[in-house]
């Protein structure tokens, strides 16, 4: 397991990326704990990217139906429970698909946790072609996130099913 991070807060964020990435594989080898993964991973995330907000929604079974609840994350408090096709993440464990939004004002039904959030990404990690949960990314800025993002936090995504 991985002590410390090593990030050049300078480089481009391609860079960050590239960085980061086998520094969160070791970080996770050999930790069993599903939510100490994601806690680490989130919190790995919001230093080297500097995030407005990061964290996991996992789905759950909550009196005969499921949803997504609240997981490990980094940032300011966050809406608890999420429907299935609710809001950006909802649509995500719907569509089983990654949705960007570059102006969540423009996004139908968006769920407004905070007000200071103005462009996310959703990313789902699937079991059995059944998503288990999604990871949520804010920024406090207008279309900040790009393929780059994309590409990249799909490589955690794919690090994160490892573990399922």
């Amino acid at each position: 397991m991985a002590e410390n991070l090593i990030i050049a807060t300078d480089a481009d964020k391609t860079t960050r990326y590239e960085v980061l990435i086998p520094q969160l594989e070791a970080l996770v080898s050999g930790e069993t704990d599903l939510i100490a993964n994601l806690a680490n991973i989130t919190a790995a995330l919001k230093h080297t990217l500097d995030f407005f907000w990061v964290g996991f929604y996992l789905v759950k079974s909550n009196a005969g139906k499921q949803e997504l609840v609240l997981g490990p994350f980094q940032g300011p408090i966050a809406c608890t429970r999420v429907g299935l096709g609710k809001g950006v993440c909802g649509t995500s464990w719907k569509e089983k698909k990654v949705i960007v939004v570059p102006d969540v004002e423009a996004f139908p039904g968006h769920i407004a946790c905070s007000s200071a959030s103005k462009s996310e990404i959703v990313l789902p990690a699937l079991k059995n072609n059944e998503v288990v949960l999604v990871l949520d990314v804010d920024s406090d800025k207008l279309n900040d996130f790009d393929s780059t993002d994309e590409k990249y936090l799909l490589q955690v995504m794919q690090l994160i099913e490892k573990m399922f």
